[in-house]
């Protein structure tokens, strides 16, 4: 679809919100997500939804959550209503439409680019985005959720098994002989410390599970979490390890990596197990990335390779014991 028939669905969707007006792309990667104004002076975000990524139901579900989250007071965009008071359009050509309102702020980073700051303005602004994690996980261990309430699980099966919801990254056709067999025994591996650890009573519950650098909003010292479109239940840590993983080439990484445990254990308990377990996550997440490029990104899209690096250079230390970081 080009960016101008995108633009007229997008004038359709629209029109299900009251005077909702004036849509304006802002990306396109798993959703189209266009800038829009609202009654009285407001701005939000348009989103519409990728046909076959979330079902109509676990986009409602995110809704749900997204609202019960900021009535809660947590730093998130809530959901607007249609006309009809119902949180979803269903558009002529069979996608759904949400609105968000609009969250004022600047993002942590953008893609691959070094981090702005020292390693001390590094370490708060990581402080910050913890507590803001901590916070989002005490107030949903606080709700109950509601009948048909349903979103994907980020367990060892969604991460690790036969069919990933993000793509067999051990299968990736860039991927040598060599980085393949090493990504098979990082699967294997990890597939064995998560068990241990779900044995062990690993904290499972409701998590964003896409905290990447465009999906923390700074608005002073606030950290705003955005794009809940791949929320679901998984290991809490994951959401630390996410996190952590766009940040593995950065000079401040010990800095990054103190603040955000830090500034999460101001709002939520973690334990040895958990800070054990932490850099398995980081590994899964940038696992999970690899598989991630093979539907979306063009052969010759130089993250692919870049993604992979990132995959086999964390795998290696993980599995041989060395730390991808140091706390304190």
């Amino acid at each position: 679809m080009t960016e101008a028939e995108t633009l007229c669905l997008a004038e359709e969707a629209a029109t299900h919100w009251e005077g909702c007006t004036a849509p304006r792309l802002l990306s396109h990667r798993e959703n189209a997500v266009f800038a829009i104004a609202l009654p009285e002076g407001r701005r939000g975000v348009l989103r519409l939804h990728r046909r076959g990524y979330q079902s109509v139901d676990a986009i409602r579900s995110e809704l749900w959550w997204m609202a019960a989250l900021a009535q809660a007071g947590i730093p998130v965009p809530g959901p607007e209503t249609t006309g009809d008071g119902d949180l979803l359009a269903h558009l002529d050509d069979g996608r759904v439409a949400s609105v968000l309102g609009w969250v004022e702020g600047a993002p942590l980073g953008l893609g691959a680019r070094p981090l702005d700051g020292t390693p001390a303005e590094q370490m708060t602004r990581f402080a910050g985005l913890g507590r803001a994690i901590g916070r989002l996980h005490v107030a949903t261990d606080r709700l109950t959720l509601p009948q048909g309430f349903v979103r994907l699980r980020w367990d060892a099966d969604s991460l690790l098994g036969p069919a990933p919801f993000w793509g067999r990254f051990w299968d990736h056709p860039a991927a040598s002989d060599a980085e393949a067999i090493l990504l098979q025994e990082a699967r294997r591996f990890a597939r064995e410390k998560l068990s241990a650890y779900a044995a062990a009573g690993g904290d499972m519950g409701l998590i964003h599970a896409d905290l990447m650098r465009e999906n923390v909003l700074f608005d002073g010292t606030q950290a705003h979490l955005i794009d809940f479109d791949d929320c679901g239940f998984g290991f809490r840590i994951y959401d630390l390890g996410t996190a952590l993983v766009p940040n593995l080439e950065e000079p401040g990484l010990d800095a990054i990596a103190t603040g955000l445990i830090e500034g999460y254990a101001t709002e939520r308990g973690l334990s040895a197990a958990d800070l054990t377990m932490l850099p398995v996550f980081v590994m899964l997440r940038s696992l999970a990335s690899v598989g991630w490029t093979m539907p979306r990104l063009d052969p010759h899209d130089p993250r692919i390779r870049a993604y992979l690096n990132r995959a086999v250079r964390t795998a290696h230390a993980v599995m041989e014991g060395r730390p991808l970081f140091r706390i304190g």
